[in-house]
């Protein structure tokens, strides 16, 4: 899908192919971003469903370190848990659903990966926890990586860059 691009008196942008007109502009630096008002501007949080909300929760708190900033129902029913990692925007959303059945979780569908300082640190607090490394640690080019299993089956990858 191709978009044609055209300024207009005062600023607008306007997308000819949904003949929609929106204004966008970035004074912070150049270029300004033009862009039509029907396309995503932020990444705001990943949801994972788990049939057992209080040990996943403990898991990423006490584990990752993660911090909890907002717990609800939604007006379907489902109870929702949001985590908030340090440095990053994004949330995860751990959902418990059990009104839509148990959560079955085919193998390597999806993963979340967290940048750690001290991968070897890292290792012995989670087997001390209960959650030995599952594969690794693995060197690469730009550092090692390990992964850990969440309590539902979802792969969690640790990664200490190199410096």
């Amino acid at each position: 899908m191709q978009h044609q691009w055209f300024l207009k008196t005062r600023i607008q942008c306007q997308c000819t192919e949904s003949k929609v007109s929106h204004v966008h502009v970035s004074l912070a630096s150049p270029p300004v971003l033009w862009q039509c008002w029907y396309m995503v501007t932020k990444l705001l949080h990943t949801r994972y469903r788990v049939n057992d909300l209080d040990k996943t929760v403990a898991f990423y708190k006490d584990v990752l370190g993660l911090e909890e900033i907002k717990r609800h129902k939604s007006p379907r029913g489902s109870e929702l848990v949001f985590l908030k990692t340090p440095n990053s925007d994004e949330l995860i959303e751990i959902c418990s659903f059990p009104a839509s059945g148990p959560v079955t979780l085919g193998p390597d569908v999806t993963h979340l990966a967290f940048e750690v300082e001290d991968l070897e640190a890292f290792a012995k607090h989670a087997e001390a926890k209960g959650y030995p490394f599952s594969d690794g640690p693995t060197e690469s080019s730009s550092g090692t990586f390990a992964f850990i299993d969440a309590p539902e089956g979802y792969e969690i990858e640790l990664i200490q860059y190199r410096k």
